[in-house]
């Protein structure tokens, strides 16, 4: 027996071992695959939005700079062709023409100057000593002499600040002259300055050469010589449109990877670039992916505690349908014997019977005897009958229990014929009327009169109603109580209802009252096959058995029975 025990309790653990197993593999792994799965897939959308945010930001910003320039060339253009050389030569009138200018647009232009093909400045208005000022050698000049229009890069000059100029050429009979505007330096430095994201995100401009054309970052965060080479790269390839934005991701000298993304100005000469380190550009997306690693690691943790739970009680859950499965065994056993005690019972009143009926029989001999005038003078004739008339009664009796004893068990065939139901439940009424009195119950009866036949299984429907009259009698045994039976038409059915004022039936079982072998009685008293049986015996005839039951007050079983029409419609 310790052997089998031992043998019980490691299946068992081993069973909880792979429960366990089996819950954590088949959980975690869509856990981790899902989750992987959507964090790629946002990680890709996180990138790409970026991206497309950086594309536009830059873009947007090189269209702004690009309008800033082609404005303040087409107000020097019209300056230079609605005044003409005469009255631009003036001093006084170039002062006015840039106290105009300076009006209208802030502080964007800073100093207008006219210069001849020798590059002479023959009027000057500004805040510096630039008159008769000599450009002839000045990198500037020699190229807006080439061209109607011109934008130069960053130099410091002759004032020895950083500035750039716009020049425009136009004819005159004996030669050419230039009207040229130096640009605030600082005004045109904010439009590039302001485009700023995170922490580290920063831009600026680059001419052809490289070279910086905005005011350099002194932050330390921030290296514009570390990254020159993805500088250099943008450079050397020309841009297909003049709206696209390059986007490229490198590792500086520090081993710090940046994000950069670049555009073209002023046709090719200039280039905007957009730097910011990589971590500061995806800052969000690490804080996500934490998130979710944590939210992963509690997913985890919850699995494997609901696999040690979930484990536990299946394993306890097998457990318990093991002993019912062996207590089952023995209620089969069980019933098998009450069987075979059935039928014993049966031949026992058989056997009765046929003595019983032999009394009966020499009773009323010894009464024809008595009615003999030898006896009619006898002191104890009056005794005699008496005892004859008793032993007579008695007899009938005994007869016509045994009779019903019989009649009930030999009608154990389910042949379908139509049911006198009122006469089928006074039978069984009087069947059980003698245990009811020793059980000290009351049997009440409340039949509708002229109820229709059912058509059904005599016996099995005997058999539904003698289960439910004998658990009543069982629910009240020990104090006694009154059982009520009742029967009545309602719409297609009838309706029968089993009462009884017992102990009731506690809720939590009320659920389980109709399985197979779930009983509250004591072991050897009930194989908690009968309500089963009922409950199946009046599911095949389409009707239904509930129960109503308050726990101190008794229970009301109710049988409803389809009655069976005819073509016409007739029960």
């Amino acid at each position: 027996m310790a052997k089998n025990n031992q043998l019980t309790d490691h299946y068992f653990r081993s069973l909880n071992r792979n429960i366990i197993l089996i819950i954590i593999i088949v959980s975690v792994i869509p856990l981790v695959l899902v989750s992987s799965t959507i964090y790629y897939q946002f990680r890709v959308a996180y990138h790409e939005k970026v991206y497309d945010h950086l594309r536009e930001l830059v873009n947007s910003h090189a269209q702004n700079i690009d309008h800033f320039l082609q404005e303040k060339l087409s107000d020097i253009r019209f300056l230079s062709d609605s005044c003409g050389l005469n009255k631009l030569e003036d001093e006084p009138f170039l002062q006015e023409r840039l106290a105009a200018l300076q009006k209208d647009f802030g502080r964007d232009f800073v100093d207008l100057g006219v210069v001849n093909d020798d590059g002479v400045q023959i009027a000057y208005a500004g805040p510096f000593k630039l008159a008769k000022a000599d450009y002839s050698d000045a990198e500037w000049f020699r190229k807006a002499i080439q061209s109607e229009y011109f934008i130069s890069d960053v130099f410091l000059g002759l004032r020895g600040l950083p500035h750039f100029i716009i020049a425009v050429r136009n004819s005159r009979e004996n030669g050419h002259w230039n009207l040229r505007a130096t640009i605030d330096f600082v005004r045109f430095t904010t439009l590039v300055e302001n485009i700023r994201l995170g922490q580290t995100g920063f831009a600026f401009i680059l001419n052809n050469k490289g070279e910086l054309q905005t005011t350099p970052i002194t932050r330390p965060s921030i290296d514009i010589i570390a990254g020159k080479t993805i500088y250099t790269e943008f450079l050397a390839k020309p841009s297909v449109s003049p709206s696209e934005v390059r986007i490229a991701v490198k590792s500086d000298s520090s081993q710090q990877e940046n994000i950069y993304a670049a555009a073209f100005l002023k046709n090719g000469d200039w280039l905007l670039v957009y730097q910011q380190r990589t971590a500061d550009a995806f800052a969000d997306l690490g804080k996500t992916f934490i998130i979710t690693t944590v939210l992963m690691f509690a997913g985890l943790l919850g699995i494997i505690m609901m696999a040690f739970t979930l484990s536990r009680q299946i394993v306890q859950r097998v457990a318990k349908t093991d002993e019912e499965k062996q207590l089952m065994s023995k209620k089969v056993v069980e019933t098998g014997k009450l069987a075979s005690v059935g039928e014993l019972a049966a031949g026992i009143a058989h056997e009765i019977n046929n003595p019983v009926a032999i009394m009966v029989e020499e009773a009323g001999w010894m009464g024809d005897l008595m009615e003999e005038i030898t006896f009619d003078e006898s002191e104890n004739r009056v005794e005699f009958e008496r005892a004859i008339k008793q032993i007579q009664t008695q007899g009938k009796r005994c007869k016509e229990i045994t009779h019903k004893l019989l009649s009930f068990a030999r009608k154990t065939d389910a042949t379908i014929h139509d049911v006198n139901i009122k006469e089928l439940l006074e039978e069984l009424v009087a069947l059980s009327s003698q245990r009811a009195k020793y059980s000290m119950v009351e049997i009440r009866t409340d039949f509708q009169e002229n109820l229709p036949f059912l058509r059904v299984s005599t016996s099995e429907l005997q058999q539904v109603f003698f289960n439910l009259i004998n658990n009543a009698i069982d629910a009240m045994d020990q104090d006694g109580g009154t059982l009520t039976i009742s029967s009545y038409q309602k719409e297609n059915y009838l309706v029968f209802a089993v009462s009884d004022t017992g102990t009731g039936i506690p809720e939590a079982n009320l659920d389980r009252i109709f399985d197979p072998f779930f009983t509250t009685k004591p072991v050897g008293k009930g194989t908690g096959l009968g309500l089963s049986i009922c409950y199946g015996v009046i599911e095949k005839m389409g009707g239904k058995l509930e129960v109503e039951s308050t726990a101190g007050t008794g229970t009301t079983f109710l049988i409803s029975i389809p009655l069976q029409t005819d073509a016409n419609g007739q029960h």
